[in-house]
């Protein structure tokens, strides 16, 4: 892949960026919410992936096979989960981890969730057009971040892909929109923090993000499946970037096409982030002597 590096990289240990944009996913693929200040809890942001939906093998759906999951809107209320659709009246789930727990799997993790009920399976039934469940992440969660990238400390996760945090960088996406037939806003890509003030594709080389008491560490690059190409107003097919990215993002450690990068919590359980906070971006060693 190419060098990327970028000014702020070559030569400084650390620099500053801004934090421009903050998301969560309440429903694991469905539409998400950007926020104005997110509570980071031990699994990422507060009521980030903590349902999802599941067929009749407890395998989770996700935009990759059903797309029009970008079509449910999630809001938290101030004791449920607000879902709504087009056409259809909309569903409160209650937040209370409770519900019968039942075998769940996210890619190749067998974990538990707890199935939210019956009105739930039949407002996401018919939304859907197939049978399917709820199931919100419980109050201990099974699942950890691949110690590979995340190390031996344990980093619990709810029922996001493979890690706590996604992190994106606005100059990368604007250099991918320069090479691109049209551009695409960064909503495609699903970050949960998104940052300003770096050169493009800086985010390969940074080690860790420090805004206030939280501190985060950069630990894998994220690898890309087709949920980019798919518009997360419509969860109609749009431009899609893979093709491009291909062409100089593909990473052949990880055998995929690169954008992002996902994070793990070293410090500052507990810490609220705010949309404008000034972020310290400490890189890597090799990347800072460049």
């Amino acid at each position: 892949m190419a060098d990327c590096r970028g000014a702020h990289a070559r030569g400084n240990v650390s620099t500053v960026a801004t934090v421009t944009g903050l998301f969560f996913y309440p429903v694991k693929s469905t539409r998400g919410i950007a926020l104005l200040r997110a509570r980071v809890v031990a699994t990422g942001f507060e009521w980030d992936r903590q349902w999802m939906v599941i067929d009749g093998k407890g395998t989770f759906l996700s935009q990759r096979t059903h797309p029009q999951l970008a079509q449910i809107v999630p809001a938290i209320g101030e004791d449920a989960l607000l879902l709504t659709a087009a056409g259809r009246p909309p569903l409160s789930v209650p937040l209370a981890q409770a519900g019968e727990p039942v075998p769940v799997r996210v890619h190749n993790d067998p974990c538990v969730g707890l199935d939210q009920g019956t009105a739930a399976q039949a407002w996401m039934s018919e939304t859907l057009g197939q049978p399917v469940r709820l199931v919100r992440v419980p109050p201990a969660p099974q699942r950890v971040a691949n110690p590979k990238f995340a190390g031996t400390a344990p980093a619990p996760m709810g029922f996001a892909d493979g890690f706590p945090l996604l992190v994106c960088n606005q100059a990368s996406l604007d250099e991918l929109n320069a090479r691109m037939p049209q551009a695409i806003p960064m909503e495609r890509f699903r970050p949960n923090i998104v940052l300003e003030g770096l050169p493009a594709w800086a985010e390969d080389h940074i080690d860790t993000l420090s805004v206030g008491e939280l501190t985060l560490r950069l630990v894998k690059p994220c690898t890309r499946c087709s949920i980019p190409s798919i518009d997360q107003r419509t969860g109609l097919p749009s431009t899609n970037p893979l093709p491009v990215l291909r062409a100089f993002r593909f990473n052949r450690e990880l055998l995929g096409v690169t954008f992002g990068e996902n994070a793990v919590i070293t410090s500052g359980v507990g810490y609220e982030i705010r949309r404008g906070a000034s972020c310290r971006v400490s890189f890597e060693p090799a990347a800072a002597a460049g």
